[in-house]
This record gives C-alpha cells, sequence and structure tokens, in this order.
C-alpha cells in the first residue's frame, strides 16, 4: 500500500489540471497514490485527465451528475484511499516538488500529530505569482508563521482557529488518515467552511505541526465562490456555525469570544446597511445561530448600526 493518498477533487479546472497532476508526479517523495475524482465538468477536464490515465499509480471516480458539495467529493476519495495519509490536492493549486518530503516526516515522527501543513503563495489565473498567505495571519501573529512550529491542537482551536481558519488551503495540508476516521471524515452539511469545521475537528483529537517553507501554491479568482456568496451572507452564516461548534467544545477565553462576537455583529450589519440582498430566512438563521453563543446579540447589532450609521453621516459632512 502506498503511503500517501494523494485526491484531487475537479470541476471545471481543465487549464490547469495538468500543471497539478504533474506537480504531484514530481514529487521528490514517490511513495503516493493519485485518485482522480471529476464531478461532473462541462469543460474538457476529462480530455486533459487522459493523458495521464495509463499510470499505474493513478485512478478515476467519474460522477456523472455533479454532487453539489466540494466536501462530498473530498469523502468519497478519502473512502476509496489505501495510503496512511490523505493529501487534499485541490485542481487549481499545484505543489513545489518538496511538499510531501517535507510533510511526510512531520506525521512519521509524531505520532500524535493530525496535520501537517506548510506555507503557501498566492498564484493567480495567469500563473502569476503573488504575495504568502501571511498576507492572512500577520494580524493574528506576524512572526508565528515564519517559523516551523508544532503545537496542541486544543491550543491551536482556542488561541486561532476561533478566530479564522488560519489553514487556509487544503492542498497545504497532508492528514493522518485515522484523524479523519476518528470524526468520521470530512464535514458535509457546510459548503464553504466544511475544511475548517474539518480542521477544528481534527484538532480536538490530536496535535498539529507546520513547516515555514512555501510548499504549496494556491490559485485565486476574483470570481471564486466565497466572494460570490457573501451576497446572500451564506459565509457569515457558516462562519457563525463553526464558532457555535467551537464554543460548545471548548472552554474559550472572554477576550476571543469578545472579539469574534462583535466580528459577527459588524459584518451582518455592514452586508444589511449595503443594501444586500439577504433574503428573510437567512437573517433568522442567522439570528438563531447567534443565539446560541450571544445572548446580548441584539443589543450588539443595535449598537453596530448606531456606529455605522454615525460615522457614514461623519464622513459625508467632512
Amino acid at each position: 500500500m502506498p503511503k500517501v493518498s494523494v485526491i484531487i477533487p475537479n470541476y471545471n479546472h481543465a487549464r490547469f489540471l495538468e500543471q497539478r497532476i504533474q506537480s504531484i508526479l514530481n514529487q521528490t517523495y514517490q511513495d503516493f497514490e493519485i485518485i482522480y475524482l471529476d464531478d461532473a465538468s462541462t469543460d474538457n477536464s476529462n480530455e486533459v485527465f487522459a493523458q495521464f490515465s495509463n499510470d499505474r499509480r493513478i485512478r478515476s471516480i467519474l460522477n456523472q451528475t455533479n454532487s453539489g458539495s466540494p466536501f462530498k467529493q473530498w469523502n468519497k476519495g478519502i473512502k476509496a484511499a489505501t495510503g496512511e495519509y490523505i493529501w487534499i490536492a485541490e485542481s487549481d493549486d499545484y505543489a513545489a516538488p518538496n511538499l510531501l518530503e517535507t510533510l511526510v516526516p512531520l506525521l512519521d515522527e509524531h505520532p500524535q500529530v493530525g496535520i501537517a501543513y506548510g506555507q503557501s503563495q498566492l498564484v493567480d489565473e495567469a500563473g502569476n505569482l503573488d504575495k504568502t498567505m501571511h498576507c492572512w495571519t500577520d494580524d493574528l501573529d506576524d512572526r508565528r508563521w515564519r517559523n516551523n512550529f508544532i503545537n496542541r491542537g486544543i491550543e491551536e482551536c482556542k488561541t486561532y482557529l476561533a478566530l479564522k481558519n488560519t489553514i487556509p488551503n487544503a492542498s497545504a495540508v497532508l492528514i493522518r488518515r485515522q484523524s479523519l476516521e476518528m470524526i468520521d471524515y470530512a464535514e458535509e452539511s457546510l459548503f464553504l467552511c466544511g475544511d475548517w469545521m474539518t480542521w477544528i475537528k481534527i484538532l480536538l483529537q490530536a496535535d498539529l505541526a507546520f513547516s515555514s517553507k512555501i510548499l504549496n501554491y494556491y490559485r485565486y479568482s476574483s470570481a471564486s465562490v466565497r466572494s460570490k456568496s457573501r451576497s446572500d451572507a451564506l459565509d457569515l452564516y457558516e462562519r457563525m456555525q463553526t464558532f457555535a461548534f467551537l464554543q460548545r467544545n471548548l472552554h474559550l477565553s472572554r477576550e476571543i469570544e469578545k472579539k469574534i462576537k462583535g466580528q459577527f455583529v459588524y459584518s451582518w450589519a455592514s452586508l444589511i446597511l449595503e443594501q444586500q440582498t439577504i433574503s428573510l430566512k437567512r437573517n433568522i438563521e442567522l439570528y438563531k445561530t447567534s443565539k446560541q453563543f450571544d445572548l446580548w446579540v441584539e443589543l450588539r447589532l443595535l449598537k453596530q448600526f448606531y456606529w455605522q450609521i454615525s460615522r457614514k453621516k461623519r464622513l459625508a459632512v467632512e
């Protein structure tokens, strides 16, 4: 059996697929299998994949109808995998040649570690390299992610993952398969935050290792699913659900709780005042979820409306 099962979930990423697969085949660590999952792509993804189909390390699972969820595809691949470790290699990203060489020993040498991941660098649709993902974590700590570290999973959740998803791209992550099995696989109930919830569930039972080497190239697009979801507040709703789960399972500091509650009401009020189209149903979902962890959400929301409206009036006068 291979040490690593590399799962490539793909939907309409034909233009990036060859680079994605080639970056896996060119790894300096070669003990792996590849499972390619196509979620009923409407482009020529399967034609691009066909050039690799004769490689004995690669097998494919092709959906006839779209699953509607990236995390359902994750789980389909995980359940078909035979390796001890799982690498979810998203089809529009690509890897540095030493990703597996760097991350496999972190899991081999530290049995308590369930997730090992490396630093990512952003790359646009044209292939131009941009900033590293320090831009995402520097507001929490501008030095921490510039060094290697191993941390207790519970502490990582309390201090960092409660505030934001500090493991922002699955393509940079190597997961112990046993850790996924213990939490009954990846979270399928969330469309945008399923990865974040999955990391939290694993780290409530296992530890985390990080390599500061740039191991992953994370493709971004101005027309991303997440940016489109902002208009109906799906992103905010799922972030609230994630925090509600975390609060039920961990004792968080009063400072962290206050900060997160403030972020949620600020985002919610901003969306409404920007005249975004948030349905009544979504607003009710936001309210019910927020009440699970914030008994004073109505008051916070009213104060936030007052503050934002007053600020806009001051700026208009100036």
